[in-house]
């Protein structure tokens, strides 16, 4: 009966009704507190961790996620292949060209990263087929086929589209005092991966981007798709060694790291200040059951002269307190899961009502909200937010123990 008696009557202390409405009404409150700090957090961890995921997935999916040059270009690009192929963190290898251009098309003219490709192996290192529109990446294959693709920001705003000419400028080099270079293509695709690289991605066969270079059959490196992204500063350097003099390499954590350590301070600094949020609302239990205590004076004076000890009636406000707890973060949980599955819809619906777009591609890296929940997330709350609150009890139960029988009952 002892180890009953503080569950039986924290239970009823949190459902209390009739004249103890007040009771009842603080610890909807304060359960209600918590449903709304929790699922916040889970809401804003998920979207972080949806922007992460995109970075990793979709971003790296297109540019190199690492790449190997040498400063006279490659004309034997097979070699380097065949030197690294052997390597177990490198999954995919692909020659390139790459050039800083202009695209232009009826006066309108935007600037463009061009990359010549071999698709035979760039299918081995880039997810550019998923976002190709209406067009098969093969079709680059074609013997003097000055074929292109572009990014959908890009067309967009030179207006172009496909089946169209669009006039590339190659700007010469200056060390060689060299004159631009000129030449038409035909757009045969809209590449849309709804990320900022729509604004600038241009894409054409290996040997046009070549000619186009003035390299004379010669490409700029090979780019390497890696088994861990993490891994890429390792690989790039250790291949450099294997290699030799005149090579030169990059990776991901170069060119896209400051996106990504961006991504992760803020989930970092958002989920601190949610944190906060949680810690508010734990902490109101102590003022709920602060009131509790007080209109429960008479109860508690009762239990006390009938021989129940201070440990029984401290450990009946911790049951409250933590049912509180357990019961606001359980229900944040399940709100939050619900909030986060349905946030990338409900930002597009509200896009489409206003005819707004909240995340324009040319200042953000997406241009929608994505969303992943993960376990280790929620359980990290789930553990923080129950944690807070039983140590909010412990206050109030200890204040419920100082509870004078004879001062009152003199009243009741």
């Amino acid at each position: 009966m002892k180890v009953w008696l503080p569950l039986f009557v924290g239970l009823r202390y949190v459902g209390a009704q009739r004249r103890s409405q007040l009771v009842s009404f603080l610890s909807a409150i304060s359960i209600s507190g918590l449903v709304v700090g929790v699922a916040l957090l889970v809401v804003v961890l998920s979207v972080m961790n949806g922007f992460d995921r995109e970075l990793r997935e979709k971003i790296l999916g297109l540019v190199p996620q690492a790449t190997i040059k040498h400063r006279e270009g490659l004309d034997n690009w097979q070699y380097v292949v065949d030197q690294l192929k052997g390597n177990a963190d490198i999954v995919g290898i692909a020659p390139f060209v790459e050039l800083n251009g202009l695209v232009s098309f009826r006066k309108k003219t935007e600037p463009v990263l061009l990359y010549g490709i071999d698709p035979q192996y760039e299918t081995k290192v880039s997810d550019i087929e998923r976002y190709v529109i209406d067009t098969n990446l093969l079709t680059l294959l074609a013997q003097n086929d000055t074929s292109l693709l572009l990014g959908s920001a890009v067309a967009t705003k030179i207006g172009v589209a496909v089946g169209d000419k669009v006039m590339v400028v190659v700007p010469g080099s200056e060390g060689e005092r060299s004159s631009a270079k000129v030449d038409y293509f035909t757009l045969i695709g809209i590449i849309d991966s709804k990320t900022e690289l729509d604004h600038t991605l241009a894409l054409t066969g290996l040997e046009q981007a070549s000619n186009l270079a003035g390299m004379a059959g010669k490409v700029s490196g090979v780019r390497l798709k890696l088994r861990d992204l993490f891994a890429a500063p390792r690989v790039v350097y250790t291949s450099l060694i294997k290699l030799g003099a005149g090579y030169t390499g990059t990776n991901w954590t170069r060119t896209q790291g400051n996106l990504y350590h961006a991504i992760q301070m803020s989930k970092n600094l958002v989920g601190l200040l949610m944190s906060l949020i949680v810690g508010i609302a734990a902490f109101n239990v102590v003022s709920t059951l602060i009131m509790v205590v007080i209109d429960k004076q008479g109860e508690i004076a009762i239990l006390r002269t009938l021989g129940t000890s201070t440990k029984t009636i401290m450990a009946i406000f911790i049951v409250q307190g933590s049912v509180i707890g357990l019961v606001g973060t359980s229900l944040g949980i399940a709100l939050g899961c619900l909030m986060a599955m349905g946030v990338q819809g409900f930002v597009q619906f509200i896009e489409g009502v206003f005819h707004i777009q909240f995340l324009q591609s040319d200042v953000y890296p997406l241009t929608y909200l994505p969303s992943e929940i993960r376990s280790t997330d929620l359980f990290r709350i789930a553990s923080t937010a129950l944690s807070l609150s039983f140590i909010a009890t412990l206050y109030p139960a200890w204040k419920a123990t100082r509870v004078q029988p004879a001062e009152a009952l003199r009243y009741e």
